[in-house]
């Protein structure tokens, strides 16, 4: 029999309406077509059809929309379907009968062929219910039980995609959580699903699902206008337990402002000391040392640009303004697969994306700064721009004190920030980000001493298929630093130094299927280091100039990393990345006899290489391997291993980091650092979520890594190999952490039990440190608490405590004296032998807000704190002079009486 359907029509398509080609298809056909107009708005029809049937026709026009069709023959009328297909037969074995439907390659029995979708209408009180919507568009050559959702979480009022939205399907154990970037992929079951969506500071949604096929939904969500206990450091309540990465910690940038910190001045890495297995030398000392790793093994990134040194004023500020950044991720263990270069950590911090709606700003009026950020909307809904600024304003401090010592000291400081930010469309969106900071410093001293950090990045998220997104980023840093000295004499001088480097990366991820995701990709960066010169200044200077020879290095990597969930219980994240360092020229190398000790007399020769000549190639694998094993839902196990190598180091010979420390490449004699590291941890969540505790145990072994000689001189050195030595390290400890995130009182203890020693046992004396025997490092201090309490006392008036314990940094002693040609010497202890006294700290602090109403110019609030509560003395270091044929003891103290301050912050 032929249906009417199937005879041969003509039809013209190209410049018609939709509305136009249904009426003459009707009318050629003899069929009445029944739709609705908003369904067939947007349908596109440019081709003309010859000698084709109605089915042919119907197929081609609606193959890239979301409808099907119906055709019934006897009374000829076609029916236009929204997504869904209608069933005129039972399926066989519908009555009991053990038959199946054959669908293509895919049998279903029938007892699990996808039921029809019926949804009924519900109110929800405590959500925003979402309107219905259908996904996919039905097809009888593929009826599945399931069906892929995937998609992208987005803040409606700023633009931002949402990290770690928890995506649930009500009345199923099924669950996905969003990546960094906001996306999602689930698999849901066909026909009618409740989708629900829940996280910080996000409204709860409920959104009613229809599946038909594998399609996609981008999810826009309101921000939650519930006012919610203040909490100092939150991790994400599922990932804290859930996810594979070991010895990882998020903090918002937020909850630093009620700890009571030096001067009242937020600071999101002084925070970050508060964790456990981070420290640093000493009070007031730059850097930090993570679990028993020198400073220079951390990667410090701002936007995904390296910064070098993220502190003002010796480490005592922060250069990064706390109103312009939005959140640091730390990394101890086993770090992401895109991250290398550093053997101890990496802290990734990132900016704030502005508010798209409205002006909006924020500010702080401070003892010795002053910090104004402001977030301008450039076209609605799509782009913002924000910009930032603080300074120091000290040198008015230092003229105003009645000391005529310091009437001539300068110690300043600014830093500015500003971050574009355009989202195209659900797919794509672009950020750049350019930052600035400057510091000049001279206390009652002749020479004024400068440093500056200079970095930008761009980075352009996209989308390539359902399954996969791309992020391209592009970033400069530069760091330098200088000395202008004038004296009474004619030895005048200007010092300068400066490092800069230039990276390019480009990293995917794919989501598989259900058990594997995977994160790829590539890097490359370039350096280039100034190791300093001298100029004279003045033309009466006798200072002969000096320009040690530029140095230039390219290092790249490609990586490969697979989240593997093996089941429920069981997840794995394998990577592997392989690392490639070249030291280029144009450059001169010394190359030193065998069987002697390095220094100048033994130089054998010098190579010249010619400008862009590789002088030596290093790399390497490294392995990025984390387990976690659900015993319950609210406590898992986890395992990592990593290995790292690190290609450019910090030469000092200062106990604590210094602005003027310059950083070296490894080169024909200066090997790469390699670092392996082994972590195990329990992490268990009460009381659902209020409470998190953390136990986790740490072995890590360097090699390589440098230290200096006695009496090393390191600065403006060209041949400065003869004054480091390479040795090995290991660290080991235990660090425990309980946190209580909701309540009126809240905070986190954290306690750490560490050892950081390292050993130089090389051929001859003069390369021994110790005998060649492990000594603790400068930052070895076995323990370390902290203890970080907020109490809310009413809505507006809160107390925040901070407490911190540390024992004694090492240091060596002088343990006697000889004489020697009518001259004293002294006699020292073996490296690190002895240690300063503990250290210990109590600060206070009175956070007062502004009342609550919703129409003020602007909300403030008032930060009363006091450092050092206790007015213990605690010693930054210990040293020693002679003073009448006697040597004596002498301690230095950064903040050794208590230090009052108030606060101002504002926003609008």
């Amino acid at each position: 029999m032929v249906f009417s359907q199937d005879v041969p029509i003509t039809v013209s398509g190209e410049e018609k309406s939709q509305t136009e080609f249904f009426a003459e298809l009707e009318e050629k056909s003899g069929y009445k077509l029944f739709y609705l107009k908003d369904w067939v708005d947007g349908l596109h029809v440019d081709k003309d059809f010859v000698d084709a049937t109605l089915t042919e026709i119907l197929d081609s026009i609606l193959s890239e929309t979301n409808l099907n069709y119906y055709v019934l023959e006897n009374e000829k009328r076609i029916f236009l379907l929204q997504n869904g297909i209608i069933y005129d037969d039972l399926p066989l074995g519908f009555f009991g009968k053990q038959d199946s439907l054959v669908q293509g390659q895919n049998t279903i029995s029938p007892q699990n062929a996808p039921p029809p979708a019926f949804f009924a209408e519900t109110n929800a009180q405590t959500t925003d219910r979402l309107p219905l919507v259908r996904i996919g568009k039905a097809d009888r050559q593929d009826l599945r039980e399931s069906y892929s959702l995937s998609g992208k979480a987005i803040n409606a009022r700023t633009g931002e995609p949402i990290p770690d939205l928890a995506i649930r399907i009500k009345g199923r154990g099924t669950m996905a959580i969003t990546d960094e970037q906001g996306n999602y992929n689930m698999e849901l079951p066909a026909g009618y699903n409740v989708i629900t969506t829940s996280a910080m500071g996000i409204k709860d949604s409920e959104r009613e699902v229809i599946m038909y096929n594998d399609g996609s939904l981008n999810l826009n969500l309101g921000e939650s206008l519930e006012q919610l206990d203040e909490v100092v450091v939150e991790a994400d309540a599922v990932s804290n337990v859930e996810e594979a990465i070991t010895s990882s910690e998020e903090i918002e940038s937020e909850e630093s402002k009620n700890i009571p910190l030096v001067l009242g001045e937020r600071n999101i890495l002084e925070v970050a000391k508060a964790l456990p297995g981070i420290s640093s030398a000493g009070e007031g000392a730059s850097g930090l040392n993570v679990r028993g790793g020198k400073t220079d093994q951390n990667l410090v990134l701002l936007d995904d640009a390296v910064i070098y040194n993220p502190t003002h004023f010796f480490g005592i500020f922060q250069a990064l303004n706390p109103f312009t950044t939005e959140k640091v991720n730390i990394y101890k263990g086993a770090a992401p697969v895109e991250f290398g270069g550093r053997l101890s950590s990496v802290f990734d911090i990132e900016t704030k994306n502005g508010n798209v709606e409205k002006i909006s700003g924020e500010g702080s009026i401070g003892p010795v700064t002053g910090n104004l950020a402001l977030e301008i909307p450039l076209k609605k809904e799509k782009s913002s721009l924000v910009v930032g600024g603080r300074g120091a304003y000290a040198d008015w401090i230092l003229r105003s004190l009645d000391d005529e010592s310091l009437s001539n000291s300068e110690a300043s400081f600014f830093d500015g920030i500003v971050k574009y930010h355009h989202r195209f469309d659900e797919n794509s969106e672009v950020r750049g980000t350019a930052y600035y900071s400057k510091d000049k410093f001279s206390i009652t001293s002749d020479s004024l001493y400068n440093y500056s950090n200079r970095l930008f990045s761009v980075r352009w998220a996209h989308k390539l298929s359902e399954r996969t997104n791309g992020v391209l980023t592009a970033g400069n840093s530069d760091y330098n630093f200088g000395v202008d000295y004038e004296s009474e004499g004619n030895n005048d001088f200007e010092l300068d130094y400066a490092i800069n480097e230039s990276e390019l990366k480009y990293k995917l991820r794919t989501r598989l299927n259900d058990k594997h995701t995977l994160d790829y990709g590539l890097t490359a960066k370039y350096y280039s280091v100034n190791p300093g010169s001298i100029d004279p200044k003045g033309n009466d200077s006798n200072v002969a100039p000096v320009d040690i020879e530029e140095e230039q290095a390219l290092e790249g990597a490609l990586f490969l990393g697979d989240e593997f969930k093996v089941s429920d219980r069981l997840l794995l994240s394998l990577g592997a990345r392989y690392m490639f360092y070249s030291a280029m020229g144009k450059a001169t190398q010394n190359t030193y006899e065998e069987g002697a000790p390095r220094n100048e007399s033994t130089v054998q020769d010098t190579i010249s290489y010619g400008s862009g000549e590789f002088i030596k190639t290093y790399g390497g694998p490294e392995a990025r391997v984390s387990a976690r094993y659900l015993i319950t839902p609210d406590f898992s196990v986890k395992a990592s291993f990593n290995n790292a190598y690190q290609f450019i180091h910090t030469l000092s010979n200062n106990t604590t980091v210094s602005p003027i420390d310059t950083w070296k490449l490894s080169d024909l004699n200066i090997k790469p650092q390699k670092g392996y590291q082994a972590t195990l941890g329990f992490y268990k969540n009460f009381e659902e979520n209020m409470y998190e505790l953390s136990l986790e145990g740490y072995y890590k072994r360097m090699d390589d890594v440098l230290d200096f000689k006695t009496g090393a001189d390191l600065l403006l050195n060209e041949n400065v190999e003869t004054e480091v030595l390479q040795g090995e390290g290991k660290a080991y400890g235990v660090e425990f952490l309980l946190k209580k995130n909701k309540g009126i009182l809240n905070g986190w203890l954290s306690y750490t039990y560490s050892r950081s020693l390292y050993k130089f046992d090389g051929e001859y004396p003069e390369e021994r440190i110790n005998d060649g025997k492990f000594f603790p490092s400068n930052f070895d201090k076995p323990h370390d608490v902290s203890l970080i309490v907020n109490y809310k006392l009413t809505r507006r008036f809160s107390f925040s405590m901070n407490f911190a314990y540390q024992t004694g940094r090492p240091i060596t002693y002088p343990v006697g004296t000889f004489r020697f040609n009518n001259s004293d010497y002294v006699v020292f202890s073996d490296r690190n032998k002895y240690r300063i006294p503990d250290y210990y700290r109590l600060d206070l602090g009175i956070n007062i807000e502004g009342n609550h109403k919703k129409k003020k110019l602007a909300h403030s609030f008032i930060t009363l704190q006091v450092y050092n509560v206790l007015g213990r003395n605690n010693p930054y270091s210990v040293f020693f002079v002679t003073e009448d044929g006697e040597v004596k003891a002498l301690q230095s103290s950064i903040f050794g009486v208590p230090i009052p301050s108030i606060t101002y912050n504002f926003k609008f």
